[in-house]
């Protein structure tokens, strides 16, 4: 078992990632929260989303920013490596030939931050969620 010197918390693994402290209570406390050069990531993220989804409220859950209508349609995060996107694992089916070049597992798909936000693929997948009702 390892304990977070910063917040106490005990984890399983060694040097487990997760947020430390009273979550964010908006989208943008979250994403002002973060490193620098991980923001503009997150906010391509977000305004591919927000463009798709205007009808959608933005909340946090799960402490991760969140856009919701009704339930939550579409998660993400930020990592040390990468965004996680969280569409839920029946996008993730859905959507396999075009993310075939990101990692990818039960419902989540890694956006490395080596590579330019996929903003169009992001689009679908969240247009998809919503207009499916398949959610995380």
């Amino acid at each position: 078992m390892w304990k977070c010197p910063k917040c106490g918390r005990t984890f399983k693994n060694q040097n487990q990632s997760h947020f430390c402290g009273q979550a964010p209570g908006t989208i943008e406390e979250y994403i002002e929260a973060q490193p620098e050069e991980v923001r503009q990531y997150l906010e391509s993220v977000r305004d591919a989303i927000r463009r798709t989804l205007p009808e959608a409220e933005e909340r946090i859950s799960w402490s991760m920013p969140t856009f919701w209508k009704k339930h939550n349609i579409i998660h993400f995060a930020a990592f040390k490596n990468h965004i996680g996107l969280y569409p839920g694992p029946e996008a993730v089916e859905e959507f396999g030939q075009r993310l075939k070049e990101y990692k990818t597992k039960k419902g989540t798909i890694q956006l490395p931050y080596k590579k330019p936000i996929p903003t169009d693929l992001i689009a679908d997948i969240a247009r998809w969620c919503y207009e499916t009702g398949n959610h995380p």
